[in-house]
């Protein structure tokens, strides 16, 4: 027996390390291709279907890493990301937006990309879209598809009432698109509808035409949020469009983009402000013969400017393959397929070889209007602020959502901002 035990002590190690060997996948075994997943947030039809072709052109051309596409969804990204990276199941190679990612960043869930990727995709997006994604002195994802904010028109209405249409080069300023919103209503009918169920992202972005900033960040890099002159252009224009002029119908304060496209087709208001990637919804659902076009944003003290937040394409700290992973985000956003994708997607590509495509300058569609808007957009005021998320949700999305029902007064909104605001980001900041 004190033979015989140790050899069959043996053997069964033996059978357990190769049966072992087999229970972690082609990916990690050492024995077949590395296998990435790609947790994609592509929902429109024509999106997800240009992500997985170009999933599948990956594949056939790499068969030693192979890419697995995941579905994900916007509705719940954040929570399960987080629930993801603490769990250590995050997939390698994350799809979301600058906005979310820096408190993600700066917990260490996601790499730092400096000089992981190539010089060809760095030197093609801009200097300011890449500011969307810098936290401290690192780069934790790509920006590769932005949508500025423009006023989807009833341009039968428009042309009809004589009004001033405006363009790129010549917008209307915030008072002037008062004036014409008032000018256009009457009869149970509305100038512009706002769809402000999401009214923060909308009202900070829109406000950099007007010079505001809200979040200031002093010499110790603690950031404060500070509600000026800039700050009040936006928020007053809408509030006083629902509030004094009767302009816009506070029924639809609540609702997001999708749900005043019935009513914008039935001739109830000649305006929505929308995010450009509507257009694709407008042309799938608009009645025959409905006439529409796109106008960009009024203009402010700065102009066209205006915030983004543009989608990113981030790799987890934790991956074990992050070259293989940025090697497939190169490819994934080569100038033709980054043209793909944004027509997958109805809205702008970040790199600048792309953006100059034809297919994206045609006037079908008004996707011209788009293109001439790029060139103005900014990083979105809260991309670098931690615990802006629960900024967003314990204070600041009611506190507008009271100011532009009339409930609150500009005075108590910008109390809540400030003094319940700044208690919210200081215990993110210690």
């Amino acid at each position: 027996m004190r033979t015989r035990c140790p050899l069959l002590l043996g053997l069964v190690l033996a059978l357990l390390l190769a049966s072992c060997a087999g229970c972690s996948g082609g990916g990690d075994s050492g024995t077949g291709p590395i296998t990435l997943r790609f947790q994609s947030l592509a929902w429109q039809e024509e999106s997800v279907e240009v992500n997985k072709e170009l999933v599948k052109e990956w594949n056939a051309a790499h068969p030693d890493v192979k890419v697995e596409y995941v579905q994900g969804s916007w509705d719940s990204v954040h929570d399960q990301l987080l629930t993801s990276f603490e769990g250590g199941e995050a997939p390698d190679i994350i799809h979301d937006a600058s906005d979310d990612l820096a408190d993600f960043a700066y917990g260490g869930f996601l790499a730092d990309l400096t000089g992981l990727l190539p010089d060809r995709l760095t030197s093609d997006i801009p200097r300011r879209s890449w500011e969307t994604v810098t936290f401290g002195d690192g780069v934790y994802g790509v920006p590769f598809l932005q949508e500025p904010r423009v006023l989807i028109a009833n341009a039968t209405w428009l042309k009809g009432s004589g009004v001033r249409v405006p363009t790129p080069e010549q917008p209307w300023t915030w008072a002037e698109f008062r004036r014409i919103t008032e000018q256009l209503s009457g009869d149970g009918r509305y100038g512009v509808a706002w769809p402000l169920k999401d009214p923060v992202s909308a009202t900070l972005n829109l406000s950099l035409s007007a010079g505001g900033k809200l979040f200031h960040r002093g010499p110790d890099g603690k950031v404060t949020v500070r509600f000026e002159a800039g700050d009040e252009v936006v928020p007053r224009t809408v509030h006083d469009q629902v509030v004094e002029d009767r302009s816009a119908p506070g029924s639809l304060l609540g609702s997001g983009g999708s749900d005043t496209l019935p009513g914008f087709f039935a001739g109830k208001y000649a305006m929505v402000p929308l995010g450009f990637s509507y257009r694709q919804q407008i042309v799938q659902q608009a009645p025959k013969g409905f006439d529409w076009q796109v106008l960009p944003a009024p203009a402010g003290a700065e102009g066209l400017t205006q915030g983004v937040s543009p989608q990113t394409l981030s790799i987890a700290e934790d991956s074990p393959h992050k070259e293989e992973a940025a090697a497939f985000l190169d490819f994934l956003l080569s100038p033709p397929h980054m043209v793909r994708l944004a027509l997958g997607d109805w809205m702008l590509p970040t790199g600048t070889t792309a953006l100059a495509d034809p297919a994206l300058r045609t006037t079908e569609h008004d996707w011209a209007t788009g293109t001439a808007l790029a060139a103005h957009l900014r990083p979105a005021p809260a991309q670098s602020v931690r615990g802006y998320p629960e900024w967003k949700d314990k204070v600041a999305t009611p506190a507008f959502q009271e100011y532009y029902s009339g409930a609150i007064g500009l005075g108590e909104l910008r109390d809540r901002l400030e003094d319940d605001g700044n208690l919210v980001l200081a215990r993110y900041q210690r």
